[in-house]
């Protein structure tokens, strides 16, 4: 069972967590949710199309102009608010690897902190822990934040994987974060190159294996635009593909920009799996 906030999940239950981008620059819609009102459509849009989880996002992950803590918590903290008080079962996480902002976003009503590079700072679980907050514990093979992998090497890319992100979790556990609260992400992209991330979804039932809540971020991802040879705005179809095997191999919680596509290829899956009926049965009935 995974809770976060006011939800609860089965072991069988996709669920689908959108992003929402509250930055200038990011690499998929530069901008487009950066302002007040259009960020706020999309949560409603997303929450209509079947996302459980609002993913709220203030600095880009890959590299650009400083943004400092407060410009981070300015960007997030009043959002946070607004779509707990327009949203109160929804569970809101946010995208930060620094404690001081988590706290901040906590404070104002996050049910999540999504730590996508891995620990960096150990104080973000403590938070996490202080105000009953589910964590993603995140493998970016101990890259700093905001860099872009170089030349990176691994012996075992999932053993590496499993080592830091089942760490990370016991020593979240240990601090008081709730063990139903926190989930594993292999950190496609994440100080990977793009075999790596292949790898990393070949084999992602290892990680489910671990009984620890999967989570993948797959959408439209670098990796998957290398694999096929597209620009940003061509990587659904890749995207939604690797989700498909991601779903077949355990993965449960899905970070995305495209909501109802992703809950089409869940459905399908888990019920191909047999945990889900088809909405509809008539065939072969009349």
């Amino acid at each position: 069972m995974l809770r976060l906030g006011r939800r609860e999940f089965g072991p069988h239950e996709p669920v689908i967590m959108a992003i929402v981008n509250r930055t200038p620059d990011s690499f998929y819609d530069q901008g487009a949710t950066f302002r007040d009102e259009p960020a706020l459509a999309r949560v409603e849009q997303a929450v209509a199309e079947g996302a459980a989880i609002i993913d709220i996002g203030g600095v880009k992950a890959g590299p650009g102009e400083e943004v400092t803590a407060e410009e981070e918590a300015r960007r997030t903290v009043g959002f946070v608010a607004e779509v707990r008080r327009r949203h109160p079962d929804v569970v809101i996480s946010v995208d930060t690897w620094r404690a001081d902002v988590g706290a901040a976003v906590c404070e104002a009503g996050a049910d999540v902190l999504n730590d996508a590079w891995g620990g960096v700072d150990p104080g973000l679980a403590e938070v996490a822990a202080k105000y009953g907050a589910g964590l993603v514990c995140t493998h970016a093979g101990g890259a700093e934040p905001r860099t872009r992998p170089h030349r990176v090497e691994y012996d075992d890319v999932m053993a590496d994987i499993l080592r830091v992100t089942v760490g990370l979790a016991e020593q979240a556990a240990a601090l008081g974060v709730r063990r139903d609260a926190i989930m594993i992400d292999p950190g496609h992209d994440f100080g990977k190159n793009t075999r790596h991330s292949l790898e990393a979804t070949r084999r992602l039932g290892e990680m489910t294996d671990t009984g620890w809540p999967v989570l993948v971020s797959l959408s439209n991802k670098d990796f998957v635009g290398e694999t096929l040879d597209r620009p940003v705005k061509e990587r659904v179809l890749g995207t939604l593909a690797t989700t498909a095997v991601s779903a077949w191999l355990g993965a449960q919680v899905y970070r995305v920009h495209e909501v109802a596509e992703t809950r089409q290829v869940l459905d399908m899956v888990a019920s191909i799996a047999g945990h889900r009926a088809p909405a509809v049965a008539r065939r072969g009935l009349a």
